[in-house]
């Protein structure tokens, strides 16, 4: 089984699922999970979680994120993008000026209310589901952060735009935000995910690469280890005698690790590694009980 993380440039017309589904598929692993979903229609960066590494899709997915996106001025949508019905259409009368000014307000947080069409769960269901049926509800706002904006270009009706924003912002719906601003309503055209976290356009492979590495047995050149995401932690060796309290996430004292002197601080995590020196475990020090305690395990062997 492969454990990390690869970076896969979804292709138009794959949902996050399909991505997994055929991941699963090309490396005959179930434990498979995404970090974020992409619509559809959308394409670009979306970093995989393989293995132990299915571990990491929380802290993954709680990442900034940047898009180029295409907006669509004078149309409004059920889907509040292209693919879906049209609601009502008027004509752009806003000057280049007006646009630019309306796009740039959304700048800093503000209270977003998320589409329909979107996997979020309302009484035991997703909104999308509901919206399939034909059934609208009441959706509460909820506060996100566009942290860059920038206006890439207008050519009335459309206007492309860079964006950096919070975990949990939908792009379609900030641009029926800045219709809605304007006043004719607007409907998102195209979008491409550039960057999640530390993952970037261009270090993303599309899935046809995965199945042509994995078949020349070069895939572990393009799968991060579980190890980057701690890099920032000191590393401590567990001596060889302590394997069963290591494998078993037991509480370790200091002197369970080769390394001596090592005054660790109170709340400081570590990067455990085994006798092996395999990557096992993430652990913070307790000073109040005199101990290392077991964050995330990775036990891989």
């Amino acid at each position: 089984m492969i454990h990390g993380v690869i970076n896969i440039y979804k292709e138009e017309g794959y949902t996050s699922f399909d991505v997994v589904a055929r991941l699963r598929g090309i490396l005959k692993q179930k434990k498979i999970g995404h970090t974020g979903t992409l619509d559809p229609a959308a394409v670009g960066v979306l970093p995989v979680c393989l293995g132990m590494g299915t571990k990491l899709v929380e802290h993954l997915t709680d990442k900034t994120k940047e898009y180029v996106c295409e907006m669509r001025l004078g149309v409004r949508t059920d889907t509040e993008d292209m693919t879906g019905r049209v609601i009502s259409e008027r004509s752009v009368t806003s000057s280049e000026e007006e646009v630019r000014a309306a796009c740039l307000s959304f700048v800093g947080e503000y209270a977003q209310v998320p589409p329909m069409y979107s996997t979020i769960r309302q009484d035991g269901k997703h909104l999308y589901e509901l919206a399939r049926e034909g059934v609208e509800v009441v959706r509460e706002a909820r506060s996100v952060e566009i942290l860059e904006l920038e206006i890439l270009k207008l050519a009335l009706p459309l206007v492309r735009m860079r964006i950096v924003c919070s975990k949990g912002t939908y792009i379609r719906s900030l641009c029926r935000d800045i219709g809605e601003k304007l006043g004719c309503g607007a409907a998102m055209e195209h979008l491409e995910r550039t960057r999640s976290g530390e993952f970037t356009k261009e270090t993303a492979i599309p899935l046809e690469l995965v199945e042509r590495y994995e078949k020349a047995g070069m895939l572990g050149g393009v799968v991060l280890p579980i190890e980057h995401f701690y890099e920032q932690y000191r590393i401590l060796h567990v001596r060889p005698e302590e394997k069963k309290r290591i494998d078993n996430g037991n509480p370790l004292a200091p002197g369970c690790f080769t390394e001596q002197g090592i005054e660790p601080g109170d709340g400081e995590f570590f990067r455990i590694y085994n006798a092996e020196r395999q990557f096992c475990a993430v652990y913070y020090y307790s000073e109040a009980r005199g101990s290392f305690r077991p964050g995330s395990l990775f036990s891989i062997g």
